[in-house]
């Protein structure tokens, strides 16, 4: 693990400006810099980065953070491999934490896997590119194949002499250790002889979501009958076909900016496409499709398209991939493209524009492409239809979202002139069998509204107790270290007994007097998110005297940084639009302070006395006759809820 001395170092040394500057033009506005959003497409700049605050916030999507944040969001890192670009881009030396033996050996040998696979990629790409045999048969079968020089090199494609042993030594020449050149696959390894896997072949480098190289894919350049036209690596420590998807280092940016991914079979298919200007496209590889495969298309969008050859038999195969992607909760669309043509041939032969309107016209939906596949054998045979109709309910029973699923049922009906009722029952049966306990779809769709009602209701119960939470927050991330003059109303007894009202004013820190009145009212947060900020602000100000924002904006819980600084930013949004040039001048907030706090204060006890009220008559409602009203209880909340209007300048 890394330590937590070079995290620290990372945070002090990164610069939130540096770093998203080398991935969106940042313009200066004020003390800010603003943009267009990474991550919608827009005319007007909604994007902000503060540093001076070390923060980042998009106002078009709600995305907000820092420097990692940022990283994990835009290039899909993990936490760990945004800590290492920036530890490399800052030349900060990265330190682990003590591990025992067994882990440092399991992390040395993973290190030194992708080690060796680096330096076999790079060792093929330049044999490629500057042997006389890599020009002669690796370069010229790309060429040949119609691919660029840029698209070669951002695939890093390479090609392997045709000789026995030509890498092998290399790498060992270069201090690589045989070990590891045998657990990537790299090498073979027989008795005492040893001779790369990849002699001969045209090399398709694996890259992981970050970009480290995980494994290869070779194509045979010969009509060697006895020897596999694709080889890939086999099965290590790092390289888990089933787990990844080639292309998907290339494509990431532009499947979250398109928010759809197709799906294609092979390597070519993905770089023809891109070649096209389509970005947004992976391959598994010729494997079957695999749950975990989906779930790493579904970090970056929920909706896919899968596309399939003109090739009748390979289509048949193919269909179960969809139930898999249904399964998973995602969004599904088909194109199938002309008899004798796939994915490759197609971009080839086509102009980019119209691939791209190809595309876009012919997707439908896994409904509409099952009866097209499987319609003309079934149209005159009854038995063949019902087995059609079962297996397009069969695949609407994966969809885990019962109002998608009621949808398609509805379609299915449509299409193939069926009664809803019949297939909503063969529907309850499938699911039944799947382990769902409705007795009817109709009864679990009339459920689901139900509840939907309810959290409509109690979002609407909660709105104003939550935007109360919100501004609390606000204050004490904003201002809460700032010491403020507060002035509040104590009763005083003179000689006669008389009792009077008197101002008095007193000095106090903001978080303390917020946390003093919350304290006293035993008043806990209802939202959530709120709370845990609430908590780790109050922790700090026990702790330290004081509240530390930085480390809530590098809190490691996501949700209490994002949330942290999309405050903190929503105080920064108003210079998005250049109000002071407009002659719009915006109050500045420190000159009313104790008020702020103080009507966030009786703001807050005002709706819990409202909800108090509330919870009492209710309860007497559905008691009815067994329970008297309490009146005087409710009186005495009245009468508390009327002295806190009046402190607040206003009319019950």
């Amino acid at each position: 693990m890394i330590s937590k001395q070079t995290i620290d170092r990372v945070f002090e040394t990164a610069r939130v400006e540096e770093v998203i500057g080398e991935f969106v033009q940042l313009k200066k506005a004020g003390s800010n810099f603003k943009g267009l959003s990474p991550f919608t497409d827009e005319k007007t700049p909604s994007f902000m980065v503060s540093p001076v605050k070390q923060i980042w916030k998009d106002f078009s999507t709600g995305k907000g953070g820092n420097a990692i944040s940022f990283l994990m969001e835009h290039e899909h890192y993990s936490y760990p491999e945004a800590i290492k670009y920036l530890a490399k881009k800052y030349n900060i030396e990265i330190e682990e934490t003590e591990q025992t033996d067994e882990q440092k050996q399991q992390l040395n040998e993973r290190e030194s896997m992708f080690l060796v696979s680096k330096f076999a990629k790079e060792y093929f790409h330049d044999l490629l590119l500057n042997t006389q045999q890599g020009k002669a048969i690796g370069l010229s079968y790309f060429k040949e194949r119609g691919f660029r020089d840029d698209i070669i090199e951002k695939f890093d494609l390479g090609y392997a002499k045709d000789e026995w042993d030509n890498f092998t030594n290399a790498a060992l020449k270069k201090g690589y250790d045989l070990k590891y050149l045998e657990a990537t696959g790299l090498t073979i390894v027989k008795e005492h002889k040893k001779f790369d896997r990849f002699k001969g072949r045209v090399l398709f480098p694996i890259h992981s979501m970050s970009g480290r190289i995980l494994g290869f894919g070779g194509r045979i350049l010969t009509n060697d009958k006895k020897a596999a036209k694709y080889l890939n690596s086999p099965e290590s420590e790092i390289y888990h076909k089933s787990k990844i998807l080639y292309g998907i280092y290339q494509a990431k940016k532009e499947i979250a900016k398109e928010d759809n991914c197709f799906l294609v079979e092979g390597y070519t298919d993905v770089i023809s496409f891109h070649q096209s200007g389509i970005e947004n496209v992976v391959a598994s590889s010729g494997t079957a499709l695999t749950p975990d495969q989906i779930r790493l298309i579904r970090r970056l969008t929920q909706n896919i398209t899968v596309l399939f050859d003109g090739d009748a038999a390979g289509l048949r195969a193919s269909v179960r991939g969809i139930d898999l992607i249904l399964e998973q909760g995602m969004n599904v669309k088909v194109v199938t493209f002309p008899e004798g043509e796939d994915p490759d041939s197609f971009a080839k032969s086509h102009s980019d524009a119209e691939l791209k309107a190809y595309l876009e016209t012919t997707a439908q939906d896994f409904i509409n492409f099952k009866v097209s596949l499987l319609m003309q054998d079934a149209q005159n045979d009854p038995v063949k239809k019902a087995g059609l109709i079962r297996d397009i309910v069969t695949s609407i029973s994966k969809i885990p979202d019962i109002i998608q699923r009621e949808v398609y049922v509805q379609e299915c009906a449509r299409i193939m002139g069926i009664s809803e009722r019949v297939l909503f029952s063969e529907l309850a049966q499938l699911l039944k069998k799947g382990g769902d306990n409705s007795a009817t779809i109709t009864q679990k769709v009339a459920e689901s509204f139900q509840v939907v009602k309810e959290e409509q209701k109690q979002q609407l119960k909660t709105d104003a107790l939550y935007l109360l939470e919100k501004e609390i927050i606000r204050i004490l991330l904003l201002y809460g270290n700032e010491v403020v003059n507060f002035t509040d109303t104590v009763e005083v007894e003179d000689e006669n007994g008389r009792v009077t009202e008197e101002l008095e004013t007193y000095s106090n820190s903001i978080s303390k007097e917020l946390y003093l009145n919350l304290q006293e009212d035993e008043i806990e947060f209802t939202n959530t998110i709120f709370k845990a900020v609430y908590y780790e602000l109050i922790h700090q100000l026990n702790q330290q005297e004081k509240i530390e924002i930085e480390q809530l904006i590098h809190h490691q819980n996501k949700e209490i940084a994002s949330e942290v600084t999309g405050i903190l930013m929503d105080e920064e949004k108003y210079t998005l639009s250049d109000w002071e040039r407009k002659d719009i001048f915006v109050t500045e907030t420190k000159k009313i302070l104790p008020k702020l706090v103080t009507d966030a204060i009786l703001n807050l006890r005002r709706v819990l006395i409202e909800r108090k009220i509330k919870e009492i008559m209710d309860e007497a409602k559905l008691a009815k006759e067994s329970t008297t009203l309490d009146l005087e209880l409710i009186s005495n909340y009245t009468m508390l809820k009327k002295r806190l209007f009046e402190k607040l300048n206003r009319v019950v």
